[in-house]
């Protein structure tokens, strides 16, 4: 583009020698001055569109941002991420490097606590928040930012400073339904139980296809005992995937809350057909059915206790010294008296 700008300038200076053979030296003067502002001018054209194509992410910048989404959506987060730092190195004023960055870090870190690496995760949670921090000051009027990392610090349990970026978000997209749905997520962290029913509730309204609107509204409720209102949402994500395992093992404790036992073992044994070897179901399961028996068992005839019989020794013995003392008493009384004469004796 730049050879381009001067071969132009070349051949405006051209046709000002050419004039100015045909003119004299005042009117060469001015058009070479305009010849010059005309010059400046188509580089300051050709220029600015370069330097907007670099700010945007344009050339090398984009087509290596454009295989970094690509290694992403693959799961090759660590070849995305050698992508985006070679579309941030072309493009360090555009924001959209930072965001995907910043995504394939999180993405990156989640995957890494799967497999246990703690340290690993927390670096790469770290490298997430720092790029969205980068877009936000590159972006400040965009909630984008403000939205992803709002759910980059829900992960790490910063619940609080999530709260505050979910609000910025929703103060500047009032609509936006993530950001609505992160800011849930920060109210179930906070325990705020209200709260996150109301926000999920108007995620669901927003985008009724997100299971995991469902699953948390559903959760907060349970917190709140309102399981009624739990199971209606667990139900509607078996509506919609029949197999989800979660959402069984997650109705059925809601059901062994209610003490509904019988309903909590048929989800526990629904669950297990999908999954076999979850030890937790098994176990849920097992208590669920010690309740349930222990619930249908008649009542236990009671037993009279050891001790509770009416002749025990110590009895027996008060009632033998009472006797004697009766007896004794008795005999003190008698004796001395002259023994009557029966009317009835033959005389």
């Amino acid at each position: 583009m730049w050879h381009g700008i001067a071969i132009s300038q070349f051949n405006l200076l051209a046709c000002a020698a050419l004039i100015a053979q045909k003119l004299g030296l005042e009117e060469t003067m001015k058009i070479r001055t305009t010849l010059t502002l005309s010059i400046l001018l188509s580089a300051l054209f050709f220029a600015v569109p370069v330097t907007n194509a670099k700010k945007r992410g344009g050339g090398d910048s984009e087509t290596h941002r454009m295989k970094g989404i690509e290694l992403a959506s693959a799961k090759q987060f660590d070849q995305a991420i050698a992508e985006f730092n070679k579309a941030v190195e072309g493009a360090p004023d555009d924001p959209r490097c930072y965001h995907d960055r910043g995504t394939a870090y999180r993405a990156a870190a989640r995957a890494a606590e799967l497999a246990g690496d703690q340290a690993g995760a927390s670096a790469k949670y770290t490298s997430a928040i720092t790029d969205f921090s980068k877009e936000i000051e590159l972006a400040p009027k965009d909630a984008a930012g403000y939205a992803e990392r709002s759910q980059t610090q829900d992960l790490i349990r910063q619940y609080d400073a999530a709260l505050a970026d979910a609000n910025k978000a929703l103060e500047l997209k009032p609509d936006d339904p993530l950001a609505i749905k992160f800011r849930g997520f920060a109210y179930i962290g906070l325990l705020q139980w209200d709260k996150a029913v109301a926000d999920f509730t108007v995620a669901i309204q927003k985008d009724p296809n997100d299971p995991q609107n469902y699953d948390r509204r559903a959760w907060a409720n349970r917190n709140l005992k309102n399981f009624p209102a739990a199971v209606e949402d667990y139900t509607t994500l078996l509506q919609k995937n029949p197999n989800d395992e979660d959402a069984l093992v997650r109705r059925g404790a809601t059901f062994a809350a209610m003490m509904e036992y019988e309903k909590a073992i048929a989800d526990y044994q629904a669950a297990l057909k999908i999954k076999p070897d979850d030890y937790d179901t098994v176990q849920r399961m097992q208590y669920a059915q010690g309740q349930l028996a222990a619930k249908n068992a008649p009542p236990a005839t009671p037993t009279p206790t050891p001790g509770s019989s009416i002749f025990t020794p110590a009895k027996i013995f008060f009632a033998v010294v009472i006797l004697v003392i009766i007896a004794v008493v008795v005999r003190l009384m008698t004796r001395g008296k002259p023994e009557e004469i029966s009317s009835s004796r033959i005389r």
